[in-house]
């Protein structure tokens, strides 16, 4: 477990998580993790902390509405999404690109758990991953 710092592009929205990277990281198919190229570490939403920008933040919902994704209103990157699954409980998806103080090399370690979310089947990769 380690402690994270990121931001948005602008640094308008900063925050900090305790990540353990060797646990995995996620990308998803559904049609909005496809179009932002979504990488993520999911952590307890106790593991993280918004240190600066709340008044920043935007939040977009589609399709069921469940899961939340949150942007920067002055710079339109997103920086981490909301949810709540059966296996975390309420949960932040951090954006790992945000990440400011991260080496790339801890990056290239993490292994990828992909998630047919296009399916709503999140418990099983997609048939093909490879431009995720």
């Amino acid at each position: 477990m380690k402690t994270y710092r990121g931001s948005c592009h602008c640094a308008s929205v900063q925050f900090e998580a305790d990540i353990d990277l060797g646990r995995g990281t996620i990308k998803c198919n559904c049609t909005v993790c496809t179009k932002m190229r979504f990488w993520a570490a999911q952590v307890p939403s106790s593991a993280f902390r918004l240190r600066r920008g709340q008044e920043m933040l935007r939040e977009y919902r589609y399709h069921t509405r469940r899961d939340a994704h949150y942007f920067c209103a002055n710079c339109g990157i997103n920086v981490f999404s909301t949810g709540d699954s059966p296996s975390l409980g309420a949960f932040h998806a951090v954006v790992l690109v945000c990440l400011d103080d991260v080496p790339v090399e801890e990056l290239l370690a993490a292994p990828v758990r992909y998630l047919d979310g296009r399916n709503d089947n999140w418990m099983a990769p997609p048939a093909e991953s490879r431009h995720l």
